[in-house]
């Protein structure tokens, strides 16, 4: 079970980690509460996640790199993780960014741990060593493009480059109980890469590596099934499970109450958890 720690901060737990998503970007077809763009929802949102039992808070503001600029993702994030650093102060806060500047800036304000949408290619594993901070190996597929992405074995490449990213982590000084890998579900993958990556996920774990998945109400839950944005929990739950029985650390979540439930049955299930209660025949 995951033994972690960001910038000082350990995080254990008897079944899978669970990062809640506060989304300071438009409403999307991902976020079913329409997004915390306002600052108020954004402080809200932060809230109930922790309530509802997430194990670290993911600040992001920016919806894909190049789609808001540096000085509009560091005035959407900063305040907030400044706030929550004050009114959560033993909270795990994680950011969402491809930036170095606004990698830096979170770190001053109090982020522990920086979920890199870019693959170090803004910068940002520089900012995680120089702070201290935990690091996500996120794989990216290359540039953002409109050709159709294509590997010739989706898992072998996956595992390769998150590797190789995470090695490179640690050579640079990020300290290694805080790095993560990310298969990146649906980032420059279609529907038919993001099942493979999920049927083998026990590809990732046995690299040694904490893996980090991102399902939560993704297009690969939506075309599997045939659902719209609004309508992909069951699904997403479902993936879930069998990646947290693959021996997933840790799920980017949009629906914390639901995935905790889901996590610990797992574990329990699995054997590493026990029953919060058990009184029957007893």
């Amino acid at each position: 079970m995951p033994e972690l720690t960001f910038r000082g901060r350990p995080v254990r737990s008897d079944r899978a980690l669970i990062m809640g998503i506060v989304d300071r970007t438009p409403p999307s077809t991902t976020e079913p509460r329409g997004g915390a763009f306002d600052e108020d929802a954004a402080r809200a949102a932060i809230t109930r996640a922790s309530g509802e039992g997430a194990d670290v808070i993911d600040l992001g503001g920016v919806a894909e790199p190049g789609g808001t600029s540096a000085e509009q993702e560091i005035d959407q994030l900063v305040p907030v993780v400044r706030w929550a650093r004050a009114a959560f102060p033993d909270a795990v806060l994680s950011v969402d960014t491809h930036r170095r500047e606004v990698a830096e800036q979170a770190c001053r304000a109090g982020a522990d741990l920086l979920n890199d949408l870019g693959a170090n290619t803004g910068g940002v594993l520089d900012v995680a060593a120089e702070h201290g901070t935990g690091y996500v190996c996120t794989h990216t597929g290359g540039e953002p493009g409109t050709a159709r992405p294509r590997y010739g074995d989706v898992v072998e490449t996956v595992v390769e480059e998150t590797t190789e990213l995470a090695d490179e982590a640690v050579e640079r000084g990020v300290p290694r109980s805080g790095i993560l890998i990310d298969p990146a579900i649906d980032v420059r993958k279609d529907t038919h890469h993001s099942l493979t990556l999920l049927r083998h996920l026990d590809a990732l774990v046995e690299t040694g590596w904490p893996v980090l998945v991102a399902v939560s109400n993704k297009d690969v839950v939506g075309e599997t099934l045939d659902v719209a944005g609004d309508d992909r929990l069951t699904g997403t739950l479902a993936a879930t499970a069998l990646a947290a029985h693959s021996g997933a650390a840790m799920f980017r979540v949009h629906q914390v109450a639901q995935t905790r439930q889901t996590v610990e049955m797992v574990a329990s299930v699995d054997g590493y958890r026990a029953p919060a209660r058990a009184v029957r025949w007893t």
